[in-house]
């Protein structure tokens, strides 16, 4: 039985015979611990013959920064002749997007729930504080420079978006129509839930034995396995061979 194991900075979850490495990066704050917070997703993917890699990390203003960082601890540890594909939750998304190999290593992105507000949107009171504190008031690159760094991009690859009927903090679309512009292949899939969808409720069904969390399992298996047809109808069809950036 597969169990997780932290090498470095990343955690993984390895099946016995994987068929391809996926990347991801989870939300601000809901990052930190991935493999607890993400839990049940990434082991439903993972029995899909997944090797889940996941890189925790604490918010800051820099999301440049936290890009380059993923990305390094991701190409550190690489799994040569196995095709990638990178999937990110919220904040984790951008960071996948702002990703310094412009998506070269990869085969395929994934992206639930796409999230690129502003950080006084995203942080109550900021706007108020950070004059007088003396501190940072936006997150660098801020959400027009995020969507203008993601269109000059020259770099082609498919693109999965996924967005929740009840998610008020979803930005999908306006991500969907920029990638369209530039010619980007990308599909959009809705789904029930919300937001923290994607964020299993491992914890609870430790504490609790599971109880009255069956609809959540069910979100998530649902969840898994549109990821996996996309893989399977997309990027998986195409040949392993990947830019080792």
């Amino acid at each position: 039985m597969p169990t997780w194991r932290q090498r470095g900075d990343l955690w993984t979850h390895a099946p016995a015979q994987p068929k391809g490495v996926l990347q991801f990066l989870g939300g601000s704050g809901l990052g930190a611990s991935p493999q607890l917070s993400y839990r049940r997703l990434l082991e439903a993917l993972s029995s899909r013959g997944w090797l889940v890699q996941c890189w925790s990390y604490l918010p800051t203003f820099d999301h440049q920064l936290l890009a380059v960082q993923a990305w390094q601890s991701f190409r550190q540890q690489r799994q040569s002749g196995l095709p990638v594909l990178r999937l990110g939750h919220s904040m984790g998304c951008k960071l996948h997007l702002l990703a310094p190999d412009q998506g070269r290593g990869c085969q395929g992105e994934a992206l639930l729930s796409f999230n690129n507000f502003s950080a006084d949107r995203s942080i109550p009171l900021l706007g108020e504080l950070a004059p007088r504190l003396g501190v940072r008031s936006e997150f660098s690159p801020g959400p027009e420079e995020t969507l203008r760094l993601i269109s000059a991009q020259e770099h082609r690859r498919q693109r999965l978006l996924i967005r929740f009927r009840q998610d008020k903090l979803d930005q999908s679309r306006p991500l969907l129509r920029q990638l369209q512009a530039i010619g980007e292949e990308v599909e959009l899939i809705e789904l029930n839930g919300d937001h923290l969808t994607p964020a299993s409720a491992g914890l609870r069904q430790q504490w609790l034995g599971g109880l009255g969390d069956e609809q959540r399992q069910r979100q998530l298996d649902q969840l898994a396995q549109n990821v996996e047809r996309w893989w399977q109808q997309g990027p998986g069809l195409k040949p392993s061979g990947c830019v080792a950036n």
